[in-house]
């Protein structure tokens, strides 16, 4: 039974008790003083980019400069590098912080002391989200893809809407936008339960699995999670549910009678299903149904096609199909404009071609999308040899699904591994696994690994050994991106 089990016997209760939405400390934004610490990171610099274009006053802070930064200071906002007292103004109305900031750090301490309102990121983005229609993107994996996706469609389709992806959207300039129309695009992020801050209109969970398992106890404990974000869809949405996802049938079936809810996958029983399915170099094709609840009416809405790789992007197409429709948009609209999308940053990304040789780089980190990544490239590109510079992210996580990580790389030629990156884990859980350890589990497993110290190093080794028809890809959430920039620019310098 998953933990959601005392919320689903009063489940009816929450779905018949008036939805209010709270706007303490964020009604009439323009002229307002909120201050960012950490808002470097992809979601508090959206959220902070998106209250500059509401005329708020924004400051804040991050320890890191870059282009983010840059960015965000072009804008109108005025972030400084480096947590200091000074750089919190005490006439602030509102303070919001990113996950990664303790309670030591000297901007929240005053601020703390002034009693300046606190916000985590996810409860500032609740605050303005829930005053719209919102529209928000769940799941463990294909948040950022399927987010900013549903923003292309619904922007180019004339709705406007306003949007807060995990990730730059190259089409529509960055990783949010401020529209006219009455929706908002959200990526729905399930860690410290931060989703359950979003109200939305239409709730979407692209498929749930063990992940973040240095906050929730099991997976059970996560499905719990996304069944109270399911019941916190505003009276009169809808859920878009994975409907051949095991973990999401369970939130399916814990939903009180009257809630209504569309399945999409690749099953014919559900709501939103492919059919004719063709693959040509890693692109699909195919054609999509709907069929209505009851299932008495089927309709054949027409057929599209995908311009980035992988059968998985065949899912959260069809999960974006089902929430632009439900939004507003006319089916055939929805097909129409589907295969524009060319991609979000850091997505089975190309950053290269040179002397034959072709580098990418790709955000994935989990288990599930690592298999999903590598896939698509090898149908997509076809490569001579596929090398993967993957950097493990997060010591717990790496630790938890040691197993699973341990079978990834079986379509990979080559994986090299740096060190795990250090995020959100104590120092007594980096003493308990290490990259050596995953190398040797992945070598076991009968793949080709090996553990290579710092960037520098991978870099060098790749100079030495990559041919011409290679692909290199750099895949994980740090920051190993930085290998694959470093590796073009050593090409550039001798080819």
């Amino acid at each position: 039974m998953v933990r959601a089990s005392a919320g689903i016997r009063q489940a009816e209760a929450k779905a018949n008790r008036r939805f209010e939405v709270v706007t303490n400390g964020f009604n009439g934004l323009a002229g307002k003083r909120f201050h960012f610490i950490g808002a470097g990171g992809i979601g508090m610099s959206g959220l902070a980019a998106l209250l500059v274009r509401h005329k708020a006053k924004v400051t804040g802070s991050d320890q890191t400069a870059g282009s983010v930064i840059d960015r965000l200071n072009s804008s109108g906002a005025d972030i400084k590098i480096g947590h200091k007292e000074h750089n919190l103004d005490p006439a602030t109305d509102a303070v919001v912080i990113s996950a990664a900031i303790r309670e030591d750090n000297p901007e929240l301490k005053l601020a703390r002391h002034l009693g300046i309102r606190v916000y985590k990121y996810a409860e500032a983005l609740g605050r303005v989200f829930n005053f719209y229609s919102g529209i928000a993107i769940s799941g463990t994996h294909g948040k950022s893809t399927s987010s900013g996706w549903l923003a292309y469609i619904l922007k180019n389709a004339r709705l406007d809407p306003t949007f807060i992806v995990g990730a730059d959207i190259p089409q529509l300039g960055g990783n949010s936008g401020i529209g006219n129309d009455k929706w908002f695009v959200a990526e729905a992020c399930e860690y410290d339960r931060s989703f359950l801050n979003l109200k939305p209109q239409i709730g979407c969970i692209l498929n749930i699995e063990a992940d973040h398992l240095d906050y929730y106890k099991d997976e059970n404990e996560i499905v719990g999670a996304f069944c109270d974000f399911a019941l916190g869809i505003k009276p009169g949405g809808v859920l878009i549910a994975n409907g051949e996802d095991p973990n999401v049938a369970k939130v399916i079936n814990a939903l009180p009678a009257g809630v209504r809810y569309e399945t999409f996958g690749f099953g014919k029983g559900c709501n939103y299903h492919d059919g004719n399915i063709e693959e040509n170099e890693g692109l699909y094709s195919f054609d999509v149904y709907h069929i209505r609840h009851g299932g008495q009416d089927k309709e054949l809405l027409g057929r599209t096609h995908l311009s980035i790789p992988g059968k998985h992007n065949v899912a959260n197409a069809l999960a974006v199909v089902a929430s632009a429709i439900n939004a507003g948009v006319e089916p055939k609209e929805v097909l129409r404009l589907l295969p524009g999308f060319t991609g979000v940053d850091r997505r089975v990304m190309l950053k290269a071609k040179i002397n034959g040789i072709t580098i990418l780089d790709d955000y994935a980190h989990h288990p599930t999308e690592i298999r999903a990544s590598l896939k698509a490239i090898k149908e997509h590109y076809k490569p001579k040899r596929l090398w993967c510079i993957f950097q493990p992210h997060q010591y717990s996580r790496t630790r938890f699904l040691l197993k699973d990580f341990a079978e990834s790389f079986k379509l990979a030629d080559i994986t090299l591994m740096p060190e795990i990156y250090f995020v959100r884990d104590s120092l007594e859980t980096k003493k308990e696994v290490n990259a050596q350890v995953l190398v040797d589990k992945i070598r076991a497993n009968g793949s080709n690994a090996m553990f290579i110290d710092g960037f520098d190093a991978i870099c060098d080794y790749l100079t030495k050994r990559v041919r011409k028809g290679d692909v290199v890809v750099t895949m994980g959430a740090g920051d190993v991106w930085k290998v694959a920039d470093e590796y073009i620019r050593w090409i550039g310098k001798n080819s």
